[in-house]
């Protein structure tokens, strides 16, 4: 975030920091539609089951799981050299890393049972899709390249997203169906 006049609080324009906000994007910014339809599909009075309450229950645990693959992301990025230089220069926007790895915070339970605090911490990211949108539709000579790849990072997040989502539910049922199996063959435990 740093720029050359010494501000830290104006975002740099450099390709490094538009490639970040591009990670930043395809992690967390298909999220608000994944929970909004997962919060639809659990509020729908024709789907009322326990799958609903488990759908609901399980979207702050992919968004954590979401902020757990990120964290193994900038790690990665990291591998060859873990020291502090070397980090400052690879996070161009190191406050919106750490507000990304943050979503870690929602395995604890105690966030977990406020859902709506994962969708006010996704839509951080999802902000910069609007903008950007908004600064090519308004730009005199929009370059829609800039489009393009937001909309494909975007596209990629929801996927991405989704698939997390399904993991986890399949994950559950697997949890669930192996604890009933259990009981069943041993009833005291």
């Amino acid at each position: 975030m740093k720029s050359i006049s010494g501000n830290y609080f104006v975002m740099d324009n450099s390709f490094f920091a538009y490639l970040q906000n591009l990670e930043l994007m395809a992690f967390f910014s298909g999220y608000p539609l994944i929970y909004t339809i997962a919060l639809f599909i659990a509020g729908n009075f024709v789907f009322q089951n326990s799958f609903n309450t488990r759908l609901t229950s399980l979207v702050p645990l992919g968004y954590a799981l979401l902020g757990t693959l990120f964290l193994g992301f900038q790690l990665k990025k990291l591998y060859a050299d873990y020291s502090i230089e070397n980090i400052k220069l690879s996070f161009q926007h190191p406050y919106l890393i750490i507000w990304g790895l943050l979503s870690m915070l929602f395995w604890i339970p105690a966030f977990r049972k406020k859902k709506l605090l994962s969708l006010m911490h996704s839509l951080v990211f999802f902000f910069f899709l609007v903008r950007d949108l908004l600064l090519q539709v308004t730009a005199s000579a929009p370059d829609y390249n800039i489009i393009s790849n937001d909309m494909k990072v975007y596209l990629n997040s929801i996927l991405l997203n989704l698939g997390i989502l399904t993991l986890m539910i399949l994950l559950s049922f697997l949890f669930t169906r192996y604890s009933k199996h259990k009981h069943l063959i041993n009833p005291e435990v």
